[in-house]
């Protein structure tokens, strides 16, 4: 592999000329193509698809006349095989328009190069046989499944492998790692459905937790509880019996490993 294929889309012609200024400075990119609408770019890629050579990522605006960002990338989820979507806008709202598509990342205009660095990185570690190994990216590449939160005005993302357990908060969802907590608005159902792989069970209809972030299970006078840190997590009936057969497993497995 000579460096990926992205494709950069946007109306306004001085914002895609910068990212695209800023996608071929670097070396990870092997050719960017360019559009200024989203009809455009549903051509190029079809065409690229035919040819034989299809894109890997798309760096798409949101807000475009026509086809917007959201609609596009929606419809680019319905590829057989699907683009990275980068999400690149001046707007904070559609964070979760990006989750909800599995965007590798959502960038703020104006972009930074360091933050273009990371989501590229991004990119490379989410391509089956990248050469691009997590060792060369710099860090270990760990579940690419994060969720954008807001902080301060800033949109970063959380992977899930930072999560140990989750809260349901009526409408939001309140995320809980090591160094405190994040509020998004995203059902407790839909991160059930989507962290399901990365190891997350639903142990009460008001919690979500990250099995291998459990330090006890423990079961008192009927009732079932989890240890999380110095966190008590209540565990329903109907799921004690699945909570501990899966933890029994995973026990068993260990050993035997």
């Amino acid at each position: 592999m000579t460096g990926l294929r992205v494709l950069a889309v946007d109306d306004e012609q001085p914002a895609l000329e910068d990212l695209a200024y800023l996608l071929r400075a670097d070396p990870r990119i092997g050719e960017v193509a360019l559009a200024r609408d989203g009809a455009s770019a549903l051509k190029m890629l079809d065409r690229a698809m035919a040819e034989g050579r299809p894109i890997d990522a798309v760096f798409l605006d949101i807000r475009m006349r026509g086809l917007d960002g959201v609609v596009l990338g929606r419809l680019l989820t319905q590829f057989t095989r699907p683009p990275c979507i980068v999400f690149v806008t001046a707007y904070e709202e559609h964070a979760v328009d990006a989750f909800e598509i599995k965007a590798e990342d959502y960038l703020l205009k104006p972009v930074r190069p360091e933050r273009l660095a990371e989501a590229i990185r991004r990119v490379c570690a989410s391509i089956p046989g990248d050469p691009e190994t997590a060792e060369e990216a710099g860090r270990p590449a760990p579940d690419t499944d994060t969720i954008p939160v807001e902080l301060a005005g800033v949109t970063r993302f959380v992977a899930s492998s930072d999560v140990r357990y989750v809260e349901a908060q009526g409408d939001y969802a309140r995320l809980h790692t090591a160094t405190g907590s994040h509020l998004v608005r995203i059902p407790l159902a839909a991160l059930e459905e989507r962290w399901a792989a990365a190891g997350f069970v639903r142990v009460h209809r008001s919690h979500l937790v990250s099995v291998k972030h459990i330090d006890e299970l423990h079961i008192d006078s009927g009732r079932c509880m989890v240890r999380i840190g110095d966190t008590e997590i209540p565990v329903s009936r109907r799921h004690t019996r699945e909570l501990r057969d899966l933890l029994v497993r995973r026990a068993r497995k260990g050993r035997a490993e």
